[in-house]
């Protein structure tokens, strides 16, 4: 072990010490003077003598990222704990999305998770468990002047995250039979599956939506959608959510990430969108449909979006790309959904005396409308398209042809994509 930094040793026993400091006081402060009691509180947060305790008490929990105890809470099999950027990236949604950062878990005896909560303390950004696991040699000096203690309760810190024991399963979990043969009668053919729940995935999930739904960002963006104003953060709704309680009156018995949820777990609807339909009426009075394109609640949030996007100091970059690409498709996508909402109108309706669209803006909105024909309309509509777009982007943008050649491309591509679907339904 290297030698240790006096001033650094020092600030993380600063850090130590604040630490059971402000534990003992939220214990003391319900004790009077002359409770008998309170004299050996003090004498239990003496550093020396907690921080032995808390080293033996870790073995008695244990970092996970995946428990069990949430599929039943009297299962007594293995948890696992998996660093999600060491897993195999998927194309679904999982654990591997977390990355680097993440929340882990801890599992065992509740009344060990002070434990936990000390070793979480951070200094210049990193866990004091990550010191432990690192075994670095300013939070042994900081741990004890006796080296060899210190290395002791060190390596028992360390031991949080490391597995233990064999890996087992129990009659209160799940299990599951997946099928690897093509014969359902093969008795081999079979894998035994038994699922755990994705705990540090579902913080993150539980945290996103508690943002979203609570955050002062949130609330002042759904004011501004009920003024019918703009706002800058987008206003995320999760119909027919549900709350799942885990661990009753004890939310600590299922695990640390759960006590600080209070026990509430999200559930997502797992339901097919209901469609809900709005009065469709014939574009008339209007001598194109972006007149009335334009002036719809989404186009213009996503317009706003994409030029407070370019004003911006862009590095120019895939990544900047991308993003401004997903914006422009997004208004194609609303446009083309604009389209087939005039698929409700009875057919032929562009050809009445009060509607002033040109002939591609009638033959793409009204398709059994003969001249000109539907691909020739489409090309039509996308330079449309890539006009109206840079003229609400030209104040203060500099927009010239190469923008409205780029968002034309967009278009073309979208609508042949859009075609080619609906052709092999």
């Amino acid at each position: 072990m290297a030698s240790s930094d006096p001033q650094r040793s020092a600030t993380i026993r600063a850090v130590i010490e604040d630490f059971l400091q402000q534990r003992l006081a939220t214990k003391v402060e319900k004790l009077a003077e002359d409770n008998p009691n309170r004299s050996e509180l003090l004498a239990q947060f003496v550093p020396a003598t907690w921080l032995e305790d808390a080293a033996r008490r870790v073995g008695q929990i244990r970092a996970v990222t995946h428990s069990l105890k949430p599929i039943h809470p009297d299962a007594k099999g293995s948890s696992l704990f998996r660093n999600p950027s060491a897993l195999a990236p998927l194309a679904e949604v999982g654990s591997h999305n977390l990355g680097a950062s993440f929340d882990a878990d801890v599992v065992g005896n509740a009344a060990a998770l002070d434990v936990y909560k000390f070793l979480k303390l951070s200094h210049q950004g990193r866990s004091l468990l990550d010191l432990a696991i690192a075994d670095d040699a300013d939070f042994s000096a900081a741990l004890n002047n006796d080296q060899v203690v210190a290395q002791a309760w060190m390596a028992a810190f360390a031991g949080l995250a490391e597995p233990r024991g064999k890996f087992s399963s129990h009659t209160q979990a799940k299990q599951i039979y997946w099928p690897i043969s093509d014969d359902p009668h093969d008795d081999a053919g079979y894998h035994l599956l038994a699922p755990l729940y994705p705990t540090s995935l579902v913080h993150r999930v539980y945290l996103a939506l508690q943002e979203d739904r609570f955050s002062d960002a949130a609330k002042a963006a759904r004011e501004a959608r009920k003024a019918d104003e703009l706002h800058e953060r987008p206003v995320r709704e999760y119909p027919n959510l549900a709350i799942q309680k885990l661990g009753g009156t004890k939310p600590q018995n299922i695990s640390q990430l759960n006590s600080e949820r209070h026990g509430d777990n999200y559930l997502l609807a797992s339901l097919p969108p209901v469609w809900r339909s709005v009065d469709v009426n014939p574009l008339y009075g209007v001598d194109s449909l972006f007149k009335r394109f334009g002036w719809r609640k989404e186009v213009r949030m996503l317009v706003v979006q994409l030029q407070r996007f370019l004003e911006g100091n862009l590095a120019s970059n895939i990544k900047t790309r991308q993003r401004r690409d997903e914006l422009v498709d997004a208004l194609i996508d609303e446009l083309l959904q604009f389209a087939a909402e005039f698929g409700e109108l009875e057919s032929g309706w562009s050809t009445s005396a009060d509607c002033d669209l040109p002939p591609a803006h009638r033959a793409w909105l009204d398709p059994d409308v003969c001249s000109p024909p539907l691909d020739d309309a489409a090309n039509r509509v996308a330079s449309d398209f890539a006009n109206w777009l840079n003229g609400q982007l030209r104040d203060p943008l500099p927009m010239g042809d190469p923008e409205f050649l780029y968002w034309r491309k967009l278009a073309r591509e979208q609508f042949k994509q859009e075609e080619w679907e609906a052709a092999h339904e």
